[in-house]
């Protein structure tokens, strides 16, 4: 059985390539890769393999944009932070999914499922992943609107719209207001891009997630990369990746 597995965190694709060998120690990984462009190449380039493990974020954009560009036949098992409300989503469309952190037992029950449903005899069931892309960026999902913010003698609330941008510091993540102040918020920012409405919302690099009102000027970089300016403005570069200039140009211009 060849595997191949997406995923943009290094510790956390080798933690997954293990697992699946200690589960299946006879299973071939044929390939891992970790951006939306790596894997349209890597499938371009090679058979498709019988079973893809593939997180939903990656690093140049949302892991669907894989099979808007190539044609995927290979079953998928997706790996994914999201809340409840999308794991729903999973299940309707009879698509396995492996919440992070990845269990052990629930990985073994996964690979379970995906060999009751691959029959080598006949081709593997189609499933609509289209249908679950929209189902996940549905305009009806309720996005947050408001995050609260620990003060000396209590908490204040603060409206999203009012945000400028959210960065990740020494495991700290803080909340920067249009007025300029600063408040540290109880929630990483992997969860909150999941919660604020990616309309308005871009995690522009593993530190900072923009909101598009505080974006000024967006300049070119070398390598492809991108610097953003902001108000307020910021003391260190807002660089943006090459791998996702794309994603950020398309947001803006949307």
């Amino acid at each position: 059985m060849n595997i191949l597995i997406v995923e943009d965190e290094l510790p956390t694709r080798r933690l997954l390539k293990d697992m699946v060998l200690r589960t299946r120690p006879e299973w071939e990984i044929c390939g891992t890769t970790g951006s939306v462009e790596e894997t349209v190449e890597w499938i371009q380039e090679n058979t498709m393999p019988d079973l893809i493990f593939m997180d939903i974020q990656l690093s140049d954009g949302s892991s669907f944009e894989i099979f808007d560009k190539v044609e995927i036949k290979s079953l998928v098992i997706f790996t994914t932070a999201y809340d409840e409300y999308a794991i729903q989503a999973f299940k309707v469309n009879s698509i396995d999914y492996l919440l992070k952190p990845i269990n052990q037992k629930k990985l073994e029950a996964a690979i379970d499922k995906f060999e009751r449903l691959y029959q080598k005899a006949s081709p593997p069931p189609e499933l609509d992943y289209q249908a679950l892309k929209e189902m996940l960026t549905s305009e009806n999902q309720n996005f947050r609107s408001r995050i609260i913010t620990n003060v000396v003698d209590g908490f204040k609330k603060i409206d999203v719209n009012d945000i400028a941008w959210l960065v990740s510091s020494n495991k700290i993540t803080s909340a920067v207001t249009f007025d300029g102040h600063d408040h540290v918020v109880d929630f990483t920012l992997d969860k909150l891009e999941k919660e604020l409405d990616p309309k308005y919302f871009f995690r522009a690099n593993r530190q900072y997630i923009l909101n598009i009102e505080a974006i000024r000027k967006v300049e070119n970089w070398f390598n492809g990369k991108l610097v953003v300016k902001t108000h307020p403005g910021v003391k260190e570069k807002i660089v943006v990746s090459r791998e996702r200039a794309k994603s950020f140009k398309d947001w803006i211009n949307q």
